[in-house]
């Protein structure tokens, strides 16, 4: 009986291998099973209510208090002290993690804001609604007449307007509005409302804002309160009837002072090549309504780090060859001081040994409350990487199974595989080169508002995302040589067809542009195959990072020149097909004078958002402001990447337009000169 009972495990078994391999599957599917049986959604879940009860704002004793919680989740797990420690970095508004200012520190014990005049009414008060008192104010006691400045973010708002000593009541973003309408206009305090097209939807909803003092502005900050668009339309009303309102706010304990940015790091070494890594990481903060935004992505990281740890202890697992670290960090900030703290953490292409980042950024979103999905980007052009192509493969195995809670939603997968976006720490990651996915849900009406709470947040949906991010890590910690080369063909498939997509772009580009436009399209198309299809020969090649095997040389060899005989006859046929339109053979140039020069970086980490604009003056500064300026955050963030040391202006210009669609180099050479200006670059 035991020989037929045994003899049909393995025959499902084999029959479990087959169809996974049918359905070309990277993942062993017994690992698989054991995965989807170990992860677990409703844990991760209930991490998200313990996380949610903390306001973790960065560099506040709340997030430290959040940060201890995760501790000692992981030592109650298991983790020994060896394994997972806590590592703390200066939080005070002046000191600076390569461009970035940390924020300062913040602690604040209760708040309330009333109205005293036309009658007497409670409007709104700390720490029932957490979100109400925008995050960095100051302590403080005022009772001042209430003016009405419109969004309250641009000087004209406030002309003809008297705020000098009272509350400013405005729709812009808090900290904006405080920069002017106090520290300018001299107004005591700022009161904000929500009012896009989901306030007045939800008007009982409102939205996290925060002061984020510069180093200069640090002692002359006051407070400020965030409304709801019900709250808001109510006192603005009273204001245009001619009403005279008066306000009474007051904040209680110690607002801003010198403080720490808390990591929370685990770790589980590798058996053979314990130096080389992959990164799991989740920023901790946000206030303590904020579950999606990102209780959900630490939940979820605690999980997958109990899961893979009791796996490995209890010998269902082998131990990793290449090793684990997760990471609870302060969002952008505490990432960038944690990288500064580790030189040692840098991809390949930079000498160093960190192969792969997995951030997890808003992960639980309950799909039919929401009507979001998934959303898992790619890296960009400048770190082109055979991670993209384990994570979608991954994504679609879970896509197929059948993940149900007894306290999850119903709702079936829903995901996309999207080109490189920034917003969250995987940045940090792609700048050191390592390849940093970011899982994410989109769109979001709750996100940085107080409608983001624990109820919205879906243990199935956690679980799918924990196992698309976990499966990924474990395949590429642990790949085989056959494994390697299975997956150099699978990505040489999907290598075919972007490239395939990228030429049928190069041909509706050409096709449709007439007369004198034709020679400049057709230029900028080649350009773009040019650049897809070594973009393309370096994702094949990076899975030498993983198994650099002879066979795995071989295949990615073979695949690498398939995709150059690829595109040498996709562009000989655009090429006949523009002879016949009557285009000379002769291939234009993009610019008839290239720029030559060649910038070099003297910082690491994505730059400040507002550099170089914050450190220019007059027009200068207000050319970022204008149309004229049309290079948007991603497009910033690529620029500083493919500046290597080697590249001239026009090659970043060329492979810049390549991702994202021409741009002129007079926008990148003005960019680039203004960054040289301020001191985070200079020429070669």
């Amino acid at each position: 009986m035991k020989r037929i009972v045994a003899l049909s495990c393995f025959l499902c078994l084999t029959a479990s291998f087959t169809v996974a391999q049918e359905r070309g599957e990277l993942l062993d599917p017994k690992i698989r099973d054991l995965l989807h049986e170990a992860l677990s959604g409703e844990l991760a879940k209930e991490h998200v209510i313990q996380i949610t009860r903390h306001h973790r704002i960065q560099g506040s004793r709340g997030y430290r208090d959040a940060a201890h919680y995760v501790f000692t989740q992981l030592r109650k797990i298991g983790y020994s002290e060896n394994d997972v420690y806590i590592e703390s970095f200066k939080s005070d508004g002046k000191v600076k993690y390569q461009t970035w200012q940390s924020p300062s520190g913040w602690d604040i014990s209760s708040a309330e804001l009333r109205m005293i005049e036309p009658y007497e009414e409670r409007i709104v008060g700390y720490p029932e609604i957490a979100m109400s008192v925008m995050t960095y104010s100051n302590a403080g006691d005022v009772t001042a007449e209430l003016v009405w400045v419109g969004r309250g973010t641009k000087d004209e708002d406030y002309q003809g307007k008297n705020v000098q000593g009272k509350f400013v009541l405005a729709t812009g973003y808090g900290g904006d509005v405080h920069r002017l309408g106090v520290l300018k206009y001299g107004a005591r305090a700022v009161v904000c409302y929500l009012d896009d097209d989901r306030a007045k939807e939800y008007p009982d909803m409102l939205q996290y804002t925060g002061m984020w003092p510069k180093t200069e502005e640090l002692d002359r900050v006051t407070f400020g309160f965030n409304l709801t668009n019900r709250q808001g339309e109510k006192l603005r009303e009273m204001l245009l009837e001619g009403r005279k309102v008066v306000l009474h706010g007051r904040v209680d304990g110690i607002g801003l002072e010198p403080y720490f940015m808390d990591v929370v790091v685990a770790h589980i070494r590798g058996s053979k090549l314990p130096d080389e890594e992959l990164v799991f990481s989740a920023h901790l903060d946000h206030p303590k309504e904020s579950a999606n935004d990102n209780a959900s992505g630490s939940a979820a990281l605690l999980d997958i780090a109990r899961t893979l740890h009791q796996l490995v202890e209890s010998g269902k697992f082998p131990r990793p060859k290449r090793s684990f670290r997760f990471i609870w960090v302060p969002e952008w900030y505490g990432t960038m001081a944690y990288i500064d703290a580790h030189p040692e953490m840098r991809g390949p292409a930079l000498g160093g040994e960190f192969l792969a980042n997995m951030n997890m950024d808003m992960v639980g979103e309950n799909l039919e409350l929401l009507h979001s999905k998934l959303i898992i980007t790619r890296t960009p052009g400048s770190l082109p990487s055979i991670v993209n192509d384990v994570v979608e493969n991954m994504a679609e195995m879970v896509s197929r199974i059948e993940i149900r809670t007894p306290r999850g939603s119903l709702s079936v997968p829903n995901y996309r595989v999207t080109a490189y976006s920034g917003g969250s720490d995987h940045m940090m990651f792609i700048d050191r080169k390592i390849p940093g996915v970011m899982f994410s849900h989109s769109p979001d009406y709750t996100h940085h508002t107080s409608e983001d709470t624990p109820d919205k947040v879906d243990p199935v949906e956690l679980e799918r995302a924990e196992l698309i991010a976990t499966g990924t890590a474990w395949f590429l910690a642990n790949l085989e040589p056959s494994q390697a080369e299975d997956l150099a063909y699978l990505a040489g498939a999907n290598c075919a067809g972007r490239v395939g997509e990228a030429l049928r772009r190069a041909h509706r580009q050409v096709s449709s542009s007439v007369g004198s436009e034709l020679p400049t399209s057709w230029a900028e198309a080649q350009n773009m195959v040019n650049h897809v299809v070594r973009w393309e020969q370096q994702t094949i090649n990076s899975i030498l990072a993983f198994n650099s095997a002879d066979n795995v040389k071989r295949v990615v060899r073979v695949i690498q020149d398939q995709l150059a005989l690829q595109r040498s006859s996709g562009l000989n046929g655009l090429r006949s097909a523009m002879g016949e339109r009557g285009l000379p053979f002769e291939i234009p140039v993009l610019e008839n004078k290239p720029d030559m020069r060649i910038p070099i970086r003297l910082t690491r980490g994505p730059l400040d958002f507002d550099l170089p604009e914050s450190n220019l003056l007059g027009t200068a500064a207000a050319w970022y402001k204008s149309s004229e300026f049309t290079l948007d955050g991603n497009r910033r963030f690529e620029l500083i990447n493919f500046i290597d040391g080697e590249r001239t202006i026009s090659d970043i210009r060329n492979a810049l337009s390549a991702e994202f669609g021409p741009i002129k180099t007079s926008v990148i050479s003005r960019y680039l000169e203004d960054l040289v200006k301020v001191g985070v670059l200079q020429w070669k």
